[in-house]
């Protein structure tokens, strides 16, 4: 599938944002270069896997219901720099809100939407 007209979410995570910010530079170029625009919502946060992973699960499920606010309103897919992040935003969002009808729905459109980056590069752009 080529969407190279078309514009994607950079969801950079927390560590990228704090500790590496030359990675999410070197990943907006990336994109660019391939004729795709990106866009950065400007509210998003951590992801909440460190409070998931320390079974934190009340602290993580409000990082997800932020991270879900921020993007739910954007259009594209959402593009992640990091495996562990976009795991999170795809498969432990659905176990945080398994309980909860309405939000399990916004975190499955979330999860649909939600690509690691080089998945997003081989899978949407076909760029191996």
């Amino acid at each position: 599938m080529n969407e190279s007209s078309g514009i994607v979410q950079l969801f950079v995570t927390c560590i990228v944002d704090t500790l590496y910010p030359e990675i999410g530079e070197a990943v907006v170029r990336v994109l660019e270069r391939a004729g795709v625009r990106v866009a950065f919502p400007p509210d998003q946060t951590c992801c909440g896997q460190p409070a998931f992973n320390a079974g934190l699960w009340p602290q993580a499920r409000a990082m997800a219901e932020h991270t879900i606010q921020v993007f739910e309103p954007t259009l594209g897919p959402i593009v992640v720099p990091s495996g562990s992040c976009a795991a999170m935003l795809r498969h432990h969002y659905l176990e945080l809100f398994r309980d909860d009808p309405a939000w399990s729905a916004r975190a499955q459109n979330l999860a649909e939407r939600t690509f690691e980056f080089s998945e997003y590069l081989v899978d949407r752009l076909g760029i191996v």
